[in-house]
């Protein structure tokens, strides 16, 4: 029978919450800049070395170099889950499109 390390799996799935909602909150905001921009690769790539960086370090640091697998499990079950909320919001109509 497998244990679940129930306090390591809620760390992680709390910072993989916090860590993915500021993520998708800086797709966004570097996507409406980028699409003002008349050159959007040099606002979306740094953005996304300083998204990625952010997400793969506060992984590392909270899973302690992977070696904790319920935090693993609740880090990427986070991301997911807010992934798909994220997506959700973003095929809403604007109000402006309606």
């Amino acid at each position: 029978m497998m244990i679940v390390d129930w306090p390591d799996a809620l760390m992680g799935f709390g910072a993989g919450v916090t860590v993915s909602v500021l993520y998708f909150a800086g797709l966004a905001g570097s996507v409406r800049v980028a699409l003002r921009s008349s050159r959007p690769a040099a606002v979306l790539l740094p953005s996304a070395v300083l998204r990625i960086g952010l997400l793969l370090a506060v992984g590392w640091l909270v899973t302690d170099g992977a070696t904790r697998v319920w935090a693993s499990a609740g880090y990427g079950v986070a991301f997911f889950l807010v992934r798909f909320l994220a997506t959700l919001l973003a095929r809403q109509p604007c109000p402006e499109d309606v």
